[in-house]
């Protein structure tokens, strides 16, 4: 039987109320790998046509927001964190070059945060990874991509600083 959306969000929901932290995302992270395993998920919820941005749930507890991205193209994104929140991508379909950055200095109101490249690594369908807060992170894709992300806040309410590569 097809893992359902709102089996899935009461599963995150649970992790994240039971095991505060890091260790209630990284459960989450392993919720994240069983539903990108279920083929009958992602052609339900991360369709082929998925627009780049689309919200699924979010929750009215905790506030993590659990959306679907499609891309249809090439599309690559500077160094960036989440701010005060975390995240984690997994990958639904294609592959995205995740590059790794180290902080050399946080932004400022006035300043944009540098970061020193640190290594790249392919995400393949099925693979989670989580970046907690303050993690700088780049994700580059060559083709067409769909991804399964939860933001541990909306990120479209909150505002974020940006960085630059040095």
């Amino acid at each position: 039987m097809a893992i359902t959306l709102e089996k899935f969000a009461s599963d995150c929901h649970d992790a994240i109320k039971n095991h505060p932290g890091t260790p209630g995302r990284e459960k989450v992270r392993d919720l994240v790998q069983q539903v990108l395993a279920d083929p009958a998920f992602i052609d339900t919820y991360i369709p082929v046509g998925t627009p780049e941005r689309h919200v699924l749930y979010e929750d009215p507890e905790f506030g993590f927001t659990i959306l679907a991205h499609g891309y249809t193209g090439a599309k690559g994104s500077k160094p960036h964190d989440h701010g005060p929140s975390w995240a984690i991508y997994g990958q639904a379909d294609g592959e995205t070059i995740m590059t790794a950055w180290d902080l050399v200095a946080r932004p400022t109101e006035d300043t944009p945060g540098k970061a020193k490249f640190n290594h790249n690594y392919v995400m393949k369908p099925g693979d989670a990874y989580l970046y907690d807060p303050g993690v700088l992170h780049s994700p580059e894709r060559k083709a067409a991509t769909r991804l399964l992300r939860i933001e541990g806040l909306n990120m479209a309410k909150i505002k974020r600083l940006p960085y630059e590569a040095v």
